[in-house]
Formats: C-alpha cells, sequence, structure tokens
C-alpha cells in the first residue's frame, strides 16, 4: 500500500498509508478525527526500488517493446556471433570430411551431445 498526503483544516498536513482504491476518498485526520482531503505535497518514491529489480524491469520492457535485432545474442567480442570475415577466436569443435566431430583439445573421456 502506498502513503497518501492529506490535509485537515485544523491540524495541517498529514501522511496515511492507505489503499490505492482508496486513494480519492478523504481520511479522517490522526488528531481530530475531521474528514481531510488528499493533496499531492511531494513527488511519488519510486526510486526506492533496488537496483537489481529496476534492472530486470528495465531488461523487461525492453524486450518486450524492442527486441535486438540482427540476429546477434551476445555482446560485442562474442566470438560465437562474430561477423564474416572477422578474426574470430577457433573453436574447440573439429569437424572431419564424413561429418564426424572431434575435441582434440577437450578431455577425451566426456560423451558429447
Amino acid at each position: 500500500m502506498p502513503f497518501y498526503d492529506y490535509d485537515c483544516a485544523d491540524c495541517g498536513t498529514f501522511t496515511s498509508l492507505r489503499p490505492m482504491a482508496q486513494a480519492g476518498e478523504p481520511c479522517d485526520c490522526p488528531s481530530c478525527g475531521d474528514s481531510a482531503r488528499r493533496v499531492i505535497l511531494s513527488a511519488p518514491r519510486l526510486s526506492t526500488m533496488d537496483t537489481g529489480r529496476r534492472t530486470a524491469f528495465a531488461t523487461n520492457e525492453r524486450s518486450a517493446n524492442a527486441p535486438r535485432s540482427g540476429g546477434k545474442k551476445h555482446g560485442a567480442g562474442c566470438s560465437c556471433c562474430a561477423a564474416p570475415g572477422s578474426q574470430a577466436k577457433a573453436g574447440a569443435t573439429l569437424t572431419m570430411p564424413t561429418g564426424a566431430k572431434t575435441f582434440p583439445a577437450k578431455r577425451p573421456w566426456m560423451i558429447s551431445h
């Protein structure tokens, strides 16, 4: 539930924690009990969200509205997404003329998938 600011005619302004459904309705003053109207005195406190969560929301928004184009999945310098003709890092997979794949520099006892 968010905090809202209210203005009591007798006591002045106060802040109250209320459900969003009741945001526009008057609130009883905690000092005198009179009905007080809602006022906007400050900007919403949205920056209290931690950095990781804010980054996740930004990533989700970007992926929903503006997906990456060009087929690149990784950042700059990634060897698997290197442009044709560029100096890409040689992979560990060696393909034989028969189509079989071998990994000469890797662990020979591992079964590849």
